[in-house]
């Protein structure tokens, strides 16, 4: 009983920093396909518009959390400075070697993905980097849902399932069924972005869905 509760304060704590970041999704604009956009003009006044698009989120946000508080333990998975703030005993959290490593991946993402951009670059369709342009989130979508919401959607969530099931499969937690995890995960993420693509492009060639 004392786990679960300390579970469903988990719950709720990840719930709250989830919502913050969908809430952010407010202060930028997203762009509708103009069938989609004609038909809720037509009943719907923008703001309220805008708030709608709130709702797929926050449910996907909730299912992941649910997820991820079921099974998170029973893959040996962690949440460590969430955890302490929430009671959970965790004698051993170092949260200056968490940051240390925190930033410097960080910093090594930021520096890979800046290099796969110059790369492809040159090779995007000019509608593609047009739709680019146009839903450029803003710094606090960025630093907010992009930063916090996605990581609790895809990593707490998604990962975590994926792992579970892979454990299941290997029995037990072995290396290879993390390295599942993170690599299934990342790829669900990838295909995710898909309908942006052909959105912004009537047939995508496979340069610009790579």
């Amino acid at each position: 009983m004392k786990n679960m509760n300390k579970k469903i304060r988990l719950g709720i704590v990840l719930i709250i920093i989830g919502l913050i970041g969908i809430t952010s999704i407010l202060t930028m604009n997203l762009p509708i396909p103009p069938e989609v956009e004609g038909i809720l003009k037509d009943r719907f006044t923008p703001q309220q518009i805008k708030l709608l698009t709130l709702i797929n989120p926050t449910i996907m946000l909730i299912v992941a959390v649910l997820i991820g508080t079921i099974l998170y333990q029973k893959v040996n998975l962690k949440v460590p400075i969430i955890e302490k703030m929430i009671g959970v005993e965790n004698d051993n959290l170092n949260i200056s070697n968490i940051l240390k490593y925190g930033v410097l991946g960080g910093v090594l993402s930021g520096i890979l993905l800046s290099l796969v951009g110059l790369i492809f670059n040159p090779i995007l369709p000019s509608e593609f980097l047009e739709l680019g342009e146009s839903i450029k989130p803003t710094l606090a979508a960025r630093f907010l849902y992009v930063g916090l919401t996605e990581e609790i959607l895809m990593r707490f969530g998604l990962m975590t399932l994926i792992v579970w099931l892979a454990s299941k499969i290997f029995m037990g937690t072995k290396p290879v069924v993390y390295w599942i995890g993170i690599v299934v995960a990342s790829i669900i993420f990838a295909l995710g972005h898909f309908p942006i693509a052909y959105q912004a492009v009537e047939n995508p060639s496979i340069g610009l869905l790579t």
